[in-house]
């Protein structure tokens, strides 16, 4: 997982409340386990305008325009803007996938579901809560923000908030250790307790 330290990024505005991870990533492209390759059906049933299946060739699919993504202006954001309720529904890891594959670093909402907030962290996706107020702004601003996970602020027309965040998370995301990475850590005594465990368990 790489390490999170600070983003400056157009942010992408999904006006949405209530957004379940199906509509993150539908139910038919979750036959992998694999943690990359997800992007391009990321909000597949909005960003494009036919029904999409897992082998498709997304190019050639007919886009929606008028959704935020496929607007030229997002191309290429790293900070997604949504709603109350962000990631409701099922529990599926395959939406914080998604939403990494594509490239988004952060997400600011107001709300999150509590499973897919979680999900978020173990992914390398910085969630942050804002107020409804704080939000508004967000939405209205056409200039690019900032995000210091460090100083914990968000700078946006040359206003900034501070955002709250569990010390340990906070720590993960800076160094980027996943739970692999965090186990990782300790494989010098892991290996110590391995070797003295076989030696007095050795007909095992």
């Amino acid at each position: 997982m790489e390490k999170f330290t600070t983003i400056t990024s157009i942010a992408a505005p999904l006006d949405r409340a209530n957004v379940d991870t199906d509509a993150i990533i539908p139910k038919q492209f979750l036959k992998s386990i694999k943690r990359s390759g997800f992007g391009p059906n990321l909000f597949d049933e909005w960003r494009y305008l036919d029904h999409g299946e897992v082998g498709m060739d997304n190019s050639k699919r007919p886009i929606n325009p008028s959704f935020v993504l496929n607007k030229p202006e997002y191309r290429g954001a790293k900070i997604l803007l949504a709603r109350t309720n962000f990631g409701c529904g099922s529990s599926r890891e395959h939406a914080p996938w998604a939403l990494e594959d594509y490239g988004f670093k952060v997400i600011i909402a107001p709300s999150f579901a509590d499973i897919f907030y979680n999900n978020c962290f173990k992914n390398g996706i910085l969630p942050i809560i804002q107020s409804d107020h704080v939000m508004d702004q967000l939405f209205k601003t056409n200039s690019e923000i900032s995000v210091d996970l460090n100083t914990q602020t968000v700078t946006f027309n040359e206003k900034t908030v501070k955002f709250e965040i569990d010390a340990e998370r906070k720590r993960r995301l800076l160094e980027g250790l996943d739970d692999i990475g965090l186990t990782l850590q300790y494989k010098d005594e892991i290996k110590s307790f391995e070797k003295q465990y076989l030696k007095k368990y050795s007909w095992i």
